[in-house]
C-alpha cells in the first residue's frame, strides 16, 4: 500500500526514538553543541565566546556554561573560562559527522520523500544523530554520493573532507556579471519560500542588469528569461559563481 511522505517520515522517527537509548554514544544536546561550535569556529576563525554559542543555541549563557564543562571533560573540547573555546581532534570529528549525516538526510527527504527545501532542516536535525555508520554509509550509497545539500552546502565524506565550492555573494558582483546560483546563506523557511516564489533557484543563471545606486537592489535576469528585482538584503544571502 502506497504511503505518503509524511507518513514515511514518521515512521522513520519512530524507529528513531524506539532504539535512541540504546544506539547513542553522546546525548543530542551534546552533539548540537559540538556542531554549533564547529560552524562558529568556521565562520569566526578564533575561540568561541560563550556569549556566541548561548545565541547560536538559543539559550542561557550559563547553560551554555554548564555544557562546556561537561564536554571538556570528555575531551571533546578546549575551554577554558574567559579564553574561548576550540574542539579537539576527536570533537572536531564528530561534529564533521553530524553535519555529514544532516546533510545526506537532507538530500534524502527533498530526492525521495519530495520535501521542498525550506521543509527538511527541522526533519534532519532529529535524523542527524542516528550514530549507526553503516546506515550512513547505506544511505550515502543509494544517494550517488551527493557532494552537496538542497542548499548548496558540501557535503563531507566518509573520511571527513569537504567539497572545495568557489562561491562569492551575489551582493559582490558588478552590472553585467553573469553568474550560476550555487547556495544560499540564510537557511530559514521564510527565505527559502521567498526564493521559491520568485522562481530562485539552485542551478539557475543569474545576469546582472542593473544595481540600483539608491539601495545596491539588483535587477536580474534569470536563466536569459524573465526579469526579477531583488533587495540588496536578500543578494547578500544568495552564493553563486561567477561565470566566466
Amino acid at each position: 500500500m502506497f504511503l505518503d511522505k509524511s507518513k514515511i517520515f514518521f515512521r522513520i522517527n519512530y524507529f528513531f526514538f524506539r532504539f535512541a537509548k540504546k544506539i547513542f554514544m553522546h546525548s543530542f544536546t551534546e552533539e548540537n553543541y559540538l556542531k554549533a561550535i564547529y560552524k562558529l569556529l568556521e565562520q569566526d576563525k578564533e575561540p568561541v565566546t560563550t556569549n556566541a554559542i548561548a545565541a547560536r543555541m538559543n539559550t542561557k549563557a550559563a547553560s551554555v556554561t554548564d555544557m562546556l564543562k561537561k564536554l571538556s571533560d570528555k575531551k571533546l573540547i578546549f575551554y577554558k573560562k574567559y579564553q574561548g573555546v576550540t574542539l579537539t581532534e576527536k570533537g572536531k570529528q564528530i561534529a564533521i559527522t553530524i553535519i555529514r549525516k544532516h546533510r545526506l538526510w537532507e538530500v534524502f527527504l527533498v530526492e525521495k520523500l519530495h520535501f521542498k527545501w525550506d521543509e527538511v532542516h527541522d526533519m534532519a536535525e532529529q535524523l542527524e544523530h542516528i550514530q549507526s555508520d553503516s546506515l550512513i554509509e547505506r544511505l550515502d550509497d543509494f544517494l550517488g554520493f551527493p557532494r552537496f545539500d538542497p542548499h548548496g552546502d558540501p557535503i563531507p565524506d566518509r573520511s571527513g573532507r569537504f567539497q572545495e565550492q568557489h562561491s562569492v555573494l551575489l551582493s559582490s558582483l558588478k552590472s553585467g556579471e553573469s553568474c550560476i546560483m550555487t547556495g544560499v546563506v540564510d537557511h530559514a523557511p521564510a527565505f527559502l519560500q521567498f526564493l521559491d516564489k520568485n522562481g530562485l533557484g539552485l542551478g539557475d543563471e543569474l545576469q546582472i542588469k542593473e544595481i540600483i545606486a539608491y539601495d545596491q537592489s539588483q535587477q536580474l535576469k534569470v536563466n536569459r528569461k524573465k526579469e526579477i528585482y531583488i533587495s540588496h538584503e536578500v543578494a547578500k544571502n544568495i552564493l553563486v559563481r561567477k561565470k566566466k
